[in-house]
C-alpha cells in the first residue's frame, strides 16, 4: 500500500475551477492530451522515463474524499459539481512509452484520452509524478553508468523535499541502484533496505573500539563500521580490523567499513592496504559524503577500491537541476485537433493525436532518431525537423518501432505490473542499444526527434488558420 493517500484534492486550484465550468458548460467531449518535456536533465544526452506504474496505480483508486468536498464546499464550488465529484472516477485511457524507456525532448511520452473535466482533473497529478521520478532515475542512470559494479544506495531521505523521498527511492532503483535507507520505501516496493550506523552511535561510547565492538555483538551478520569519527587511519580502520579478527573468532565475518568524508581516493587506498595486509581481502570498503556521478568518475579514475557507494542529496533532489519541464498540453478536444500558439516556434504544441516511432539500424542499435507521426498514419519515408524548414532526414530502410502503446482503458490497467528489477534491467538494456556518442558526460549527442510530412502540415494549417482568424 502506497504511503500518501492521495485524493482528488491533491491537485491545483485551478483545476478544479476550469473542470466546474466545463461541467456547467456542459463541455464533457473526448479530450486528448500530451505530456512532452523539452529539455534533458543535467545537459545530458537522455531522460529515462519513470513513474508510469505509481500514476496507473493511483487513478485506479482517485476519489474525493467528504473530506475534500467539505473543504471545497467552504472554497465556493457549487453543490451540483460537488455532487459530480462526489462520484468521479477515473475512466479514461492511457497511452504511454514504456516505464524504463529513454525518451528525448520534444516527443509524447504519455497521451491521455479521457473526457475533458477528467483529463483537467489529473493533470497536475500527473505531471508531479512523472517529472519528479523521471528526473531521479535519470540522475541514477547517470551514476550507475560510472560506477561499473559496484553497489550503489540510496541515502537520500534526509536531505529530500519532504515525502518526495519516498518516490525517489523508487525512481533510484528503476535508474540502477541497489538499494535504500529508507524503510518504508524498501517495505512498499519490495527493495532491499540498508544501512550502517552514525557518527553519534560511536560517540555515544566512551571509546571507538567499544562501539564497535557493541555493534558487531547485535549485529553478527550484518556488521558495517563507520570508521571516521575520530582518525580514519589511525584509530577507525585499526578499530575496525580488531574487531573483525575477534568477530572470525566467534564464526563471524565483519561485512564492510565506511568511509565518510575526507579524501576518499586516499583513505580508500590506505584502507584497503591495511585490510589486505591483515587478511581482511573480503572485507568491502563503502564511501558516501555529498556523492554525484562527477565525483564517483573521478574515483574510478583514480582507482580507488571502493566496493559500496552511499549517495544522497545529489541523487534524491535530481542537483543541480531539480525539476524537469514536464508539460501537459491539450492536443484534441472534440474531433478537432488543437494547438497552443507562442511568439517561439519552439513553445508550439503539436495538434492532433500522435504516435512516436523509434528508429533503428538492421542490427537493432538505435540510430539516435524518433519519428513523430498522426496516430493513424503509416511510417513515412521522411522525417522533417518540427523548427527549421530545411532540414529532414531520409528513413530509407530503418526499422521503426512504435513507443505510445495502451497501458489504461476505462480507468483501468491493461497489463500486470512489472517489478522494479524488471523495470531497472529494462532501463540498462535501452541504454546499451543508444550509441556512447549519446550518452557520454560532456556535450553529448544530440538525439533527433522530427515530424512526419502529415503532421507538420496539420500543425502549420491549423497555426496559419488562428492567426489569420480575427
Amino acid at each position: 500500500m502506497p504511503m500518501l493517500n492521495i485524493t482528488g484534492n491533491y491537485t491545483d486550484l485551478y483545476q478544479i475551477s476550469m473542470a466546474q465550468v466545463y461541467f456547467h458548460a456542459q463541455k464533457d467531449h473526448m479530450a486528448v492530451f500530451d505530456y512532452f518535456f523539452r529539455k534533458n536533465p543535467f545537459q545530458g544526452g537522455y531522460t529515462v522515463f519513470a513513474g508510469l506504474h505509481s500514476l496507473l496505480d493511483i487513478l485506479e483508486q482517485l476519489r474525493f474524499s467528504e473530506h475534500d468536498l467539505a473543504f471545497l464546499a467552504d472554497q465556493g464550488f457549487k453543490a451540483d459539481f460537488l455532487d459530480y465529484l462526489a462520484d468521479f472516477r477515473f475512466t479514461g485511457s492511457l497511452e504511454s512509452c514504456q516505464e524504463g524507456d529513454l525518451v528525448f525532448p520534444g516527443a509524447p511520452v504519455v497521451t491521455v484520452k479521457a473526457d475533458l473535466i477528467e483529463a483537467q482533473l489529473i493533470e497536475t497529478l500527473l505531471l508531479n509524478t512523472l517529472n519528479f521520478q523521471s528526473l531521479v532515475a535519470t540522475k541514477a542512470a547517470r551514476i550507475r553508468s560510472v560506477a561499473g559494479d559496484a553497489t550503489l544506495l540510496d541515502f537520500g531521505l534526509r536531505r529530500a523535499q519532504g515525502v518526495g523521498g519516498y518516490y525517489a527511492s523508487r525512481a533510484a532503483i528503476i535508474g540502477g541502484f541497489d538499494g535504500t535507507s529508507h524503510v518504508k520505501a524498501a517495505q512498499d516496493f519490495g527493495v532491499p533496505a540498508v544501512g550502517t550506523m552514525a557518527h553519534s552511535f560511536v560517540q555515544s561510547y566512551d571509546d571507538e573500539l567499544s562501539a564497535f565492538r557493541a555493534f558487531a555483538k547485535d549485529q553478527p551478520d550484518n556488521t558495517v563500521l563507520l570508521v571516521d569519527s575520530y582518525d580514519t587511519l589511525k584509530s577507525g580502520v585499526p578499530n575496525a580490523i580488531q574487531v573483525a579478527q575477534e568477530m572470525a573468532q566467534q564464526g563471524h565475518q565483519l561485512k564492510a567499513i565506511r568511509l565518510d568524508s575526507g579524501d576518499l581516493a586516499y583513505l580508500s587506498k590506505q584502507s584497503r592496504l591495511k585490510l589486505d595486509k591483515a587478511r581482511l581481502e573480503h572485507v568491502k570498503i563503502a564511501a558516501s559524503n555529498q556523492l554525484d556521478e562527477h565525483v564517483i568518475k573521478s574515483l574510478k579514475e583514480q582507482n580507488a577500491p571502493i566496493d559500496v557507494f552511499g549517495v544522497g542529496t545529489s541523487l534524491v533532489i535530481g542537483r543541480p537541476d531539480g525539476a524537469l519541464d514536464g508539460v501537459y498540453k491539450l492536443a484534441h478536444y472534440h474531433g478537432k485537433p488543437r494547438i497552443k500558439l507562442s511568439e517561439n516556434i519552439q513553445k508550439m504544441t503539436l495538434p492532433g493525436h500522435k504516435q512516436v516511432q523509434r528508429l533503428s539500424n538492421d542490427q537493432g542499435q538505435l540510430i539516435g532518431a524518433d519519428v513523430i507521426t498522426l496516430n493513424d498514419e503509416a511510417v513515412p519515408n521522411i522525417m522533417l525537423h518540427p523548427y527549421e524548414p530545411f532540414k529532414s532526414m531520409e528513413l530509407g530502410t530503418l526499422t521503426a518501432k512504435p513507443l505510445l502503446k495502451p497501458v489504461m482503458k476505462n480507468g483501468q490497467r491493461c497489463d500486470a505490473k512489472p517489478t522494479l528489477s524488471d523495470m531497472a534491467r529494462y532501463v540498462q538494456t535501452q541504454l546499451a542499444l543508444l550509441p556512447m556518442d549519446y550518452r557520454r558526460f560532456d556535450n553529448p549527442h544530440q538525439y533527433k526527434v522530427g515530424l512526419s510530412p502529415n503532421l507538420k502540415q496539420q500543425r502549420d494549417e491549423l497555426a496559419l488558420s488562428l492567426r489569420s482568424s480575427p
